[in-house]
Formats: structure tokens, C-alpha cells, sequence
């Protein structure tokens, strides 16, 4: 019998088989996807190699200071006899004052009388029994021995008022003092973020451009406090500023230096301390006005020195076309120029009226420069230098009060100060008091390449001076990208021969990453070139010194085969971060990578005191306030851009960045944003943040800047591409 087996049904091979075929394609298919993504990644990866170097760099440059020279501090004796200085005892953490003889070197203990005699203190009155203190009402004098106080003057308690440089006059009978009024000045609120969870806010003051500004009065009062008399200067409805005010020689006049709200008047009077009737005005002895400004921001031109036992005066001002001294009589008589000739005064040192000569500092060939020179001061202009001709770079004296010895610190860009014992005229070195060997040791081994000082002319026969910073492997036939360097407005040079200038320790590491790094001063800047040079900008900063950086930057190229115009970065801090943002706003086709650190892209929110200077206020110069705001050419913006700022800015507010920021987003740019808490415009607060700040710079600049050489004959896009 035979029996039927049911079973079930085998499927067919050919299923089993595609489905393994199919698998195996989507396994080989990932498999390919993860070796390319991860080449790829690999191929599109920051290099970050070069990190280590610099953050070691860095932190040896700014959080152990290796490179900061030390400083040699004294103090010289009346009697131009030696110099006191602090030294620690040893074995202890005490410190006593020695005095060294200035011929011999010879070392002693100065003895309390002598010291006394070297440090008096201006507050403390000329019999020494008395001192000036403000005691959080008002301007008071405390007597010495036992403390007892006299009111002098006290401020209504409605009103902001505080009171500054008050000075004995010569007989201690009177005391001379300015008054500042700030209760009309706008406050801005500020967070204070002490406790994070429930931040407070407090309130500064802050003259804005176009608003009220703090009010001035000066004062004379009794130092019985017995009577006091505001000196009738003049006083204008829209405030002005007030610069030396001081005893004139006597006990009895009052030299006021006053300018006018836009620095574009200044005046010396003399003043009755205590005038006799109401037609007892205060004379005026010296006046000046210009169209742009007759003192900027670094102050230059202020005051004035009395010679001859105060029947005259010595004063600078550039009415001639170049900073110079003149000589003035006490009734304000114009008596002869001291420094005559085609060159400009940088900055006064002392007059020796025993010897009859005016020391000031002039570099008449060369702006990156400062060296000492004399004139006679009886004013014949017969010009000597004083600095040996065979030392190139920046000097500075202190000089003894007879202006026969002199503290001499010389220095170059590349070169640590170096600080010596000199006479005068001679220049014959006594001794060294500081060489910075141990800075020098270090430099040795980091400077593989001077710096490269040179000169680039543009249209108009306008020469600026650059410095230039290059790789230390660097091949002249190959192409490297370029990193500028900017600050471009009045305040400051960037393009000196003088150590630690420029920001010059970060821009070695920058250079050493594989770029050229270079600073150029355009018209505008503070370089002794004369007035017409420096007055160039005079109602709108920004248009002009953009120009002349491009033109600078295209003249480097045409001249110099290994720049890569095609890669080239911008940065700059304060007034250089608006000039970055202006470059890469106004020529996105020269710039491809901008660094703007604590800028200001509207002028018009930035303190009155320094942009009325250039720009006046909107009310009188519209124009010129539109064309300097980075902000209204925003929609230029083509390469990358970083802005880094701090929350804690006390100088160009965050405030003002974030009104840009604002517009950025508004036009769908795409821009990077660095804010620092609580950091003010230095961003140096808190461990760690010098040495992070210049990380993220370089970081910024290694993504989108690619570094290194490249053939000359090699085409490349540029990196905002």
C-alpha cells in the first residue's frame, strides 16, 4: 500500500538569492558612503596642527609677560646731585629708597630729611602742615597733625557735581580748583551682573556726540574757606573744555587754558584770583583758532610753559602749517618760533633756561622715528640733534632738574629698550641702568626676519610708511596672503620703530602661521608730516583712510611679487575695527576676510569729547557723519566677517555693534559674532581672555584665509569664493 507524503512546498533558490544580491549592494553601497564621507571630512577638516604653537606663544606673551620689558623706575633728587630708587631688602619683603650719585654711582640710604625734600605731594601745602581731600561732600582741607577739616567749597545736594586739580597758590593763602557740573548729562543704564540669576543695573553718565557735556567754572576760595570767587571766563551756551589751569607764577593770576567745545578755538587767559570789581575780566594772552582743530586727542599742543620767571611763555601749535614751539611775552606778544623749518615738533622734553636751550623731540626724515634735538631758546633756530646718529629708532629722556643728566631709553620695532645714565649734551653714556637681556635672549631665537620698514606712494604723490611682517621660512618666489593691520584715525600711529607697538608680539605668530602681515599709516593718522597731513580727515573719518589702505595694499602687490592679492584679511581694533568694516563694506572685491574688534559703525553714539573733535556733530555736518558710518554700507558685505566685542564696553558700546548686527541679519549677511561677558574695550578681563581673544583670531583666519605659500604662477580664488 503505498502511503502519500504531504510536505511543504521549498521556494524556489532564485528568491534567496536576490535578496542576499540586494543586500549585499546596500552594505557595499554604505560602506563606499562611509570611506568617502569619511575622506571627505578628513579632506575638509580644520587643520588645527598649528594651534599648540600659538596658544604656547600667547600665553608666553601675554599671561607670563616674557616679552615685557622691565621697567626701570626712579626718581631724581632736587638737587640733580642722584636719583632715588625703590629696592628690595634682601631676604625680606620690605623695600627702602637709595640713592645713587650720578657720577660715581655711588649707593646710600637717603636720609628722612632728603627724602622728604624728593616726593612732596601737590595736595599738601607749601608749609607741608595742610592737605587738600575731598571728603564725599566737598573739596576740604584737613590739617596734617590733627585732623581737624575745613569746608571749602560744597556742592548743592541736587546736583552731580564733583571737583578737580585743586592747587595751593604759592603763599598757601588760596586754593585754585575746577568745578564740574555733570547733572545735565544724560545717564545710560548699565547691567550689573553681580549676582547672575538677579543682575542689577546702574547708571553712568555719557556725553554722547550732540549732547550736553559736562559744565566748567573755575574757583579760588580762601583756604579758611572764607571766601570763594568763580572766575569769570567765558562760557558758552553749548559748554567747552578747560585744559592747564594753574597758579601763574604768582599768588595772585590764574592761567586758564580754555577750548572751545570742538577744539577748534583755544585760548589762554590770566585771571585775577581775586578781582577787585566786576571790570576785572580775565586777559587774554594767547588765542588760536582753525578750521579743523587746534589740539587733538592726544593733546600735543596743551599748555604752555613760563621762562624768564614768568614774563614769558613758551606754547606749541601748527599755525604755520607744522607743529612748532614758539615764544610769547607774558602781555601776549608774539616774540619768535624756536623750532623753525619744514618739519614738525613730535613732543616737548624740558628747557634748560641756565644754559639757554629747548629740547624737544622731531624726526624731520623720518615719521616712524623720535630722537632728541635742541634749539637756542633765545630763538635764532639753530637746529642740533642730540641723539647719536647711530641709533636709529625711538628715544625717550628723563631728564635731572638742571638738564644735565637724562634717563636715555632707546628701542626699535625689533629691538627690547634698552634704559642708560646719559649726560647732556654730550650724550656720553654714565652707566646702564636696564638692558632687557633676558627679553633680548628670547627675541634672539623668535626674530628669524626683520621687521621690513618701507614706503608705498599712491595717486597724488601721498607717501605713507608700512612695516612689513614675513614667514620666517618665507620664499620670495612664491605668493602668500596678506593680514592688514589697521588703525588709520588721529589718535595713533600703527607704523613706529619702537618696541611692542601694533599689537607687533601677536603679529609675529600671525607671520610665522604663513602670512605677511602688514600696517600702513594713512593721511589722518598722528605721524609728524605736518598739519595738512594729519588735519586730511578733518569731517569724516573712514572714507578717506579706506581709500588710501587699498591704494596702499594694491601699490605692496604691484611692487612686490610675492603678495597674493587674492587672499588678503583685514583687522583692527576700536577706530582700526570701524576701518575694517568700512574695507570690507567699501571694497569687498580687495578684501575677502575681515576681523572688527570693539568698533564703531555709527560714529554718532560714540562720546563727544573725541569724535566732535573730526566730525563736529550731525546737527552741523550731516554729510559728514553719513559717509563715515560703516552701518550704511552694510549691503557691501561680501567676505567673511568676525566682529568680537565685550558686554562690559564702557568706550564704543555694545549697543552701538548691535545696531549693526541688526542690519546685517535685516540684509541676509552671513557674519560671524564674538561677544566677551562683561569685558570692557581692552577684552582683558578675566583669566584666560588675552590669550582667547588672539586664538580666535588666528582660528578666524586659518579657516577662511588659507595660509602658506602658493606658486607664483598658480591661479587661486579668493577665500570668500
Amino acid at each position: 500500500m503505498s502511503v502519500a507524503m504531504s510536505r511543504r512546498p521549498t521556494p524556489p533558490l532564485g528568491r534567496h538569492w536576490r535578496f542576499y544580491v540586494q543586500a549585499s549592494r546596500h552594505f557595499l553601497t554604505l560602506v563606499c558612503v562611509l570611506i568617502i564621507a569619511e575622506s571627505v571630512a578628513a579632506q575638509t577638516a580644520p587643520d588645527t596642527s598649528w594651534q599648540p604653537m600659538a596658544e604656547s606663544r600667547f600665553q608666553a606673551i601675554y599671561d607670563r609677560g616674557e616679552f615685557r620689558p622691565q621697567p626701570f623706575q626712579a626718581e631724581w633728587l632736587p638737587d640733580s646731585s642722584g636719583y632715588m630708587v625703590e629696592e628690595r631688602e634682601p631676604g625680606t619683603d620690605t623695600t627702602s629708597k637709595i640713592a645713587y650719585e650720578a657720577r660715581t654711582g655711588e649707593r646710600s640710604r637717603i636720609a628722612a630729611e632728603k627724602l622728604s625734600a624728593t616726593a612732596r605731594d601737590p595736595l599738601r601745602s607749601p608749609t607741608g602742615d595742610r592737605e587738600l581731600t575731598n571728603d564725599g561732600r566737598g573739596l576740604v582741607v584737613r590739617e596734617v597733625a590733627g585732623g581737624e577739616c575745613i569746608p571749602l567749597v560744597t556742592p548743592a545736594a541736587d546736583r552731580d557735581i564733583a571737583y578737580r586739580s585743586p592747587a595751593w597758590s604759592p603763599d598757601g593763602r588760596r586754593v585754585v580748583f575746577v568745578e564740574s557740573d555733570a547733572s545735565d548729562v544724560r545717564q545710560r543704564a548699565v547691567i550689573d551682573t553681580t549676582d547672575p540669576s538677579y543682575p542689577g543695573v546702574r547708571h553712568d553718565r555719557f556725553a554722547r556726540v550732540g549732547e550736553a557735556i559736562e559744565r566748567l567754572r573755575v574757583g579760588v576760595v580762601d583756604a579758611d574757606g572764607q571766601h570763594l570767587t568763580w572766575l569769570p571766563i567765558p562760557a558758552p551756551q553749548e559748554g567747552f573744555y578747560l585744559g592747564q589751569v594753574e597758579w601763574a607764577g604768582n599768588s595772585d593770576e590764574v592761567l586758564i587754558e580754555q577750548l572751545s567745545r570742538f577744539r577748534d578755538r583755544r585760548d589762554f587767559f590770566l585771571a585775577k584770583a581775586a578781582p577787585e570789581n566786576a571790570s576785572d575780566e580775565p586777559k587774554q594772552i594767547f588765542h588760536e583758532e582753525n578750521d579743523a582743530w587746534t589740539d587733538a586727542s592726544q593733546g600735543k599742543n596743551a599748555g604752555l610753559t613760563w621762562i624768564r620767571g614768568g614774563r614769558e611763555f613758551v606754547v606749541v601749535n601748527e599755525t604755520d602749517g607744522w607743529r612748532h614751539a614758539h615764544r610769547w611775552s607774558r602781555d601776549g606778544e608774539w616774540l619768535a618760533v624756536l623750532t623753525p623749518g619744514d618739519y614738525d615738533l613730535i613732543d616737548r622734553a624740558v628747557i634748560d633756561e641756565a644754559g639757554g636751550w629747548y629740547y624737544f623731540y622731531a624726526s624731520p626724515d623720518n615719521a616712524t622715528q623720535k630722537y632728541l634735538y635742541r634749539v637756542p631758546l633765545a630763538g635764532s633756530g639753530a637746529l642740533e640733534r642730540v641723539t647719536p646718529p647711530d641709533q636709529p629708532g625711538t628715544h625717550d629722556y628723563v631728564f635731572s632738574p638742571d638738564a644735565a643728566w637724562a634717563f636715555h631709553t632707546y628701542s626699535t620695532l625689533d629691538t627690547p629698550p634698552v634704559v642708560e645714565l646719559v649726560e647732556v649734551p654730550t650724550h656720553r653714556v654714565v652707566r646702564v641702568l636696564e638692558d632687557n637681556s633676558p627679553v633680548r635672549k628670547r627675541m634672539k631665537d623668535l626674530i628669524a626676519r626683520p621687521t621690513e620698514f618701507l614706503q608705498l606712494t599712491i595717486d597724488g604723490g601721498v607717501t605713507m610708511d608700512a612695516w612689513m611682517l614675513k614667514p620666517k621660512d618665507f620664499d620670495p618666489t612664491k605668493k602668500y596672503p596678506v593680514l592688514v593691520y589697521v588703525y588709520g584715525e588721529p589718535h595713533a600711529q600703527t607704523v613706529l620703530d619702537a618696541w611692542g607697538i601694533a599689537q607687533i608680539d601677536f603679529h609675529r605668530v600671525i607671520a610665522d602661521l604663513g602670512y605677511l602681515v602688514v600696517s600702513i599709516d594713512n593721511r589722518g593718522t598722528p605721524a609728524p608730516k605736518g598739519a595738512a597731513w594729519r588735519r586730511a580727515v578733518s569731517g569724516s573719518l573712514g572714507p578717506l583712510s579706506t581709500e588710501e589702505q587699498e591704494a596702499g595694499l594694491r601699490e605692496l602687490g604691484r611692487t612686490r611679487s610675492y603678495v597674493d592679492l587674492s587672499r588678503v584679511g583685514i583687522w583692527g581694533w576700536s577706530g582700526g575695527g570701524s576701518n575694517t568694516l568700512n574695507a570690507l563694506f567699501r571694497k569687498p572685491e580687495t578684501y575677502h576676510v575681515g576681523i572688527a574688534v570693539v568698533p564703531k559703525p555709527q560714529p554718532h553714539l560714540y562720546n563727544a569729547w573725541f569724535q566732535e573733535i573730526f566730525m563736529r556733530t550731525r546737527d552741523v555736518n550731516p554729510d559728514g557723519y553719513q559717509r563715515a558710518a560703516a552701518i550704511n554700507y552694510a549691503d557691501g558685505l561680501k567676505g567673511k566677517l568676525l566682529i568680537i566685542t565685550g558686554s562690559g564696553e564702557t568706550n564704543t558700546h555694545i549697543q552701538i555693534i548691535e545696531g549693526l548686527v541688526d542690519r546685517l541679519i535685516e540684509l541676509g549677511k552671513s557674519f560671524d559674532f564674538m561677544v566677551y561677558p562683561n569685558r570692557d574695550h581692552g577684552l582683558r578681563e578675566g583669566k584666560g581672555t588675552l590669550v582667547h581673544v588672539r586664538m580666535l583670531i588666528a582660528r578666524y583666519l586659518m579657516e577662511h584665509l588659507p595660509a602658506g605659500p602658493r606658486s607664483c604662477g598658480a591661479s587661486s580664488q579668493s577665500s570668500s569664493n
